[in-house]
């Protein structure tokens, strides 16, 4: 089974001093013993880049570029991409359409897009909610601590 991880995770799976950083530890290495296949998108990495490098101060983590792509080289390492492909958007505009997703919400439903496109039906999140209007499209919103 391909679990997507979710930008939330990434952030906390390389913060050591973030509070959730054990519990996602923790889901991340449970999740591989299992055999499970984790993966990520181009979009869960820039998103990742842009609170990695915004300054502490407007709710970043305050890393240098350099510092950030130290990291990410890690989190490509752990977590492949999922390839964007000419199908992603149509099945993102129809989810936008069927489901009137709008205003920062359609990043969610490209990620979503995506794991139809590749047809991942779990996704590793503390963002559960964003995630829930999904659940015809066969879509699971897994909590860390509970994966």
């Amino acid at each position: 089974m391909i679990y997507l991880i979710d930008t939330n995770v990434l952030l906390r799976f390389s913060s050591y001093g973030d509070p959730r950083y054990q519990i996602v530890q923790d889901a991340v290495y449970k999740l591989k013993r299992e055999g499970q296949e984790l993966r990520t998108t181009f979009q869960n990495l820039s998103e990742f880049w842009n609170v990695s490098t915004r300054p502490i101060d407007q709710n970043g983590f305050g890393r240098t570029p350099s510092e950030t792509d130290q990291i990410l080289r890690r989190l490509e390492y752990f977590f492949p991409l999922l390839l964007d492909s000419h199908a992603v958007y149509p099945a993102w505009k129809k989810l936008v359409v069927d489901y009137e997703v709008s205003g920062v919400q359609v990043h969610d439903a490209k990620l979503v897009a995506s794991m139809i496109v590749h047809e991942v039906k779990h996704i590793l999140t503390f963002n559960v909610a964003d995630f829930t209007r999904y659940a015809s499209e066969g879509i699971v919103a897994v909590v860390p601590a509970e994966a």
